[in-house]
């Protein structure tokens, strides 16, 4: 077996016996020199077994005792279905649902479950005011004057180094930076597509994303995707005959978190490159994995340059700063003239900071903390979710990310939801903002990106008490 998924599996295993009951809260687990015993595996490879449960908040450490099962009691709701949408490409306005709910963003008397993005309270904001000041210190004229159209030398150099880490080998020419990631896809699309052209994507899908390539005279192919393993490949070879243009998110998506196997990644990206489709993959999520070891990107397989890659600091450092990127491959000259058609420059100051915030360490160090951070926020939503929402709730089972999705039963309509929820000033997401077509009408969406607290745990039970009304007054 390969070695570098063998700690997976071993993992995974122990993760079953926790999660099954097998192993009780608070049993003392082998220790690390008979787990090498029983799986005839390597001291390091053990260890990474329990960082990997430990990541998940399934055990819990104790200095010179060992490692345990967490007292944390664990909850398992049901996962929702796969989404079966109609294999039609539509080119329909989204629907009005979406900008009703993103006026609330920015409102600080709601409390915002709809947006998915960080609370200001988890980002480290007086550590990016004083790389601000640095960078005007730094930079010639104080970083009045115009970047070069291919943006900062120093942030793509820094986001060539990290992506070692997802097996990206990328090069800083090979970079271009964006305005956020929106922008990047945005450059992407007109990049690759005309008006006309059917792009596939999973469904549910990011509003933001629909309401771009409807606005650039797209069709739109929405395909069944599983709540845990993403897109569904079948679907995807069923539909290629069809499609232009595949616009993924791998990485822990939104609404659903799912996170696609590597093989999966692999075997799409080869399938698109055999039919000369381009693959734009929105990897803006992917620093925010739960487990041990960021995931793969699909660009990690792509060997022909067919995978634009396109990412961003907005979902993990500064929402507000609008510092993205692109890793176009073959497609890097073509964007580059847009690019100096609809931006000419980025904006420099912002990018020489998030540069510098990146070469310090000091991103890292902020990621671990926001990904535990946001790890115990769904387990105590999905906790308070099972004790006071309706019977028969589903949850996703996000692996990283922002988000969880949520599936009431088909009595519960999520606009009526954000209506009366509303009122009581909690904004959510339903789930028909998240597709073209006339499915998810009882989903929601929930950012977990909110600081766990008292206050956060009695507006969910408020969410649970007005979906148990809906259920009521539908009887």
């Amino acid at each position: 077996m390969n070695k570098e998924f063998l700690y997976h599996e071993i993992a995974a295993g122990i993760a079953n016996q926790i999660t099954s009951g097998v192993l009780k809260n608070g049993e003392r687990l082998p220790s690390v020199r008979k787990l090498c015993k029983d799986h005839r595996v390597s001291m390091n490879t053990a260890k990474r077994v329990f960082l990997e449960l430990e990541a998940q908040s399934l055990i819990d450490s104790k200095p010179q005792s060992g490692y345990f099962v967490s007292q944390r009691p664990s909850f398992r709701l049901p996962l929702p279905e796969v989404s079966r949408p109609l294999l039609i490409a539509y080119d329909n306005e989204p629907d009005e649902l979406i900008s009703k709910v993103y006026t609330d963003m920015g409102n600080e008397e709601l409390t915002l479950f709809s947006i998915s993005a960080p609370s200001g309270d988890l980002l480290p904001l007086a550590k990016l005011k004083k790389e601000i000041i640095q960078a005007t210190t730094a930079l010639k004229e104080g970083g009045t004057g115009y970047e070069h159209l291919q943006g900062n030398v120093k942030l793509r150099r820094m986001i060539a180094v990290r992506s070692l880490g997802w097996g990206g080998d990328l090069h800083e020419d090979e970079l271009v930076t964006t305005n956020g990631a929106m922008n990047a896809v945005s450059l992407c699309l007109m990049t690759v597509g005309k008006p006309g052209d059917t792009i596939a994507m999973e469904s549910p899908c990011y509003p933001g994303t629909l309401q771009l390539a409807i606005s650039l005279g797209f069709k739109v192919l929405e395909l069944p995707t599983h709540p845990t393993t993403g897109l569904e490949i079948a679907a995807l070879k069923e539909a290629i005959p069809k499609i232009n243009i595949c616009l993924l998110v791998p990485n822990f998506n939104t609404p659903l978190g799912s996170c696609m196997p590597d093989e999966h990644k692999k075997e799409i990206v080869e399938l698109l490159a055999s039919h000369h489709i381009p693959l734009i993959e929105d990897d803006i999520y992917g620093d925010l994995y739960f487990g041990a070891q960021r995931p793969k990107c699909c660009k990690s397989f792509d060997k022909e340059g067919n995978v634009l890659w396109c990412s961003s600091v907005s979902k993990t450092l500064a929402p507000g700063y609008r510092v993205g990127w692109v890793a176009p491959g073959k497609y890097k000259e073509q964007l580059l003239k847009i690019k100096l058609i609809h931006s000419i420059s980025s904006v420099s100051i912002i990018q020489e900071s998030v540069a510098n915030f990146l070469k310090t360490g000091r991103y890292e160090n902020h990621l671990r903390q926001l990904r535990r951070t946001l790890q115990d926020n769904y387990q105590n939503y999905v906790q308070t979710i099972g004790e006071y929402f309706p019977e028969g709730t589903k949850t996703s089972r996000p692996q990283g990310g922002l988000a969880l999705w949520v599936e009431f039963n088909k009595r519960i309509d999520t606009r009526k939801l954000y209506d009366l929820a509303i009122k009581q000033r909690i904004s959510i997401a339903p789930g028909r903002m998240f597709t073209l077509q006339d499915q998810f009408q009882n989903c929601m969406r929930l950012c977990i990106g909110l600081p766990w607290s008292v206050e956060i745990k009695q507006k969910l039970k408020q969410l649970g008490n007005l979906a148990k009304s809906i259920a009521s007054a539908s009887v």
